[in-house]
């Protein structure tokens, strides 16, 4: 549902509106809830905002048990609590071979640099805008095939990796990048170590996108872009083997996952 749409739904009666949280999702999801306007609520003791109709959005990671307990204080001062049951994943192994052997093995420096480069991404995902971009129904950045999905264990070239954080999307150099949801650029850099061209794009409460490997970037941080927008250009830069779109989601620092997101809607 929209933004626009969804306030006149909670304008007509908010006080009917019930705390509603799916009764289960998967790890990696984006949990979508409803509570009266005007709720506090909290979720691993975190503060979430509440929009104008009512709704709260939270993410699981990928190893995440549950189940997901979420905290809510009405305006008429009722206390309700939410369990959402969390449904686990497989996690099969990928190897990931061809990759620039800096990348795997990197030299003190280069392991310095990384640091404070994902630091500083790990800093532009603490945003928390009071804007409900999130509740858009998001679109492909790019169409193309799925050469990497979420959560996966990786072992780059005989060395093991982090699991993977987001969807890998093939597609030619250059392809044009689509903004899949409105938000605020939050970082933008077109040479990081492992992952290249990095952008990201605050959707709110806490929700973010983050593009990597890019081959050019369109947008700079500050700028508000629109569903759809072209904002960058498919790459290989960065710790890649070919041109793809890294697509990844979170919600402050837990990774989630894009094709859920998708799927949900």
């Amino acid at each position: 549902m929209t933004h626009s749409a969804s306030a006149r739904e909670g304008a007509v009666a908010p006080a009917t509106v019930a705390v509603t949280f799916p009764a289960a999702v998967q790890q990696g999801a984006m949990v979508l809830g409803r509570v009266p306007p005007g709720s506090h609520v909290q979720y691993r003791g975190r503060t979430l905002r509440v929009t104008d109709y009512g709704t709260v959005v939270f993410g699981v990671g990928r190893n995440e048990q549950g189940p997901a307990l979420v905290e809510v204080r009405t305006p008429d001062g009722r206390n309700v609590s939410a369990s959402v049951r969390v449904t686990p994943r497989d996690w099969p192994l990928q190897h990931v071979k061809g990759v620039p052997p800096q990348t795997t093995r990197p030299s003190a420096a280069n392991a310095e640099r990384i640091r404070r480069e994902q630091a500083a991404v790990a800093a532009a995902r603490q945003r928390n805008d009071d804007r409900a971009d999130f509740a858009q129904k998001f679109i492909w950045p790019v169409e193309g095939r799925i050469s990497g999905r979420f959560g996966r264990a990786r072992v780059y070239d005989g060395v093991p990796g982090t699991p993977h954080s987001g969807l890998d999307i093939a597609a030619p150099q250059g392809t044009p990048v689509r903004a899949p949801a409105a938000g605020i650029v939050t970082f933008a850099n077109d040479d990081l170590f492992l992952t290249g061209g990095t952008l990201l794009i605050d959707h709110g409460f806490g929700i973010s996108s983050n593009f990597l490997h890019l081959s050019r970037i369109d947008v700079k941080v500050g700028d508000r872009v629109e569903q759809g927008q072209t904002i960058a250009a498919v790459g290989s830069t960065g710790r890649s083997t070919g041109p793809h779109l890294h697509w990844g989601m979170n919600w402050f620092d837990v990774r989630i996952d894009p094709q859920l997101v998708m799927q949900r809607q």
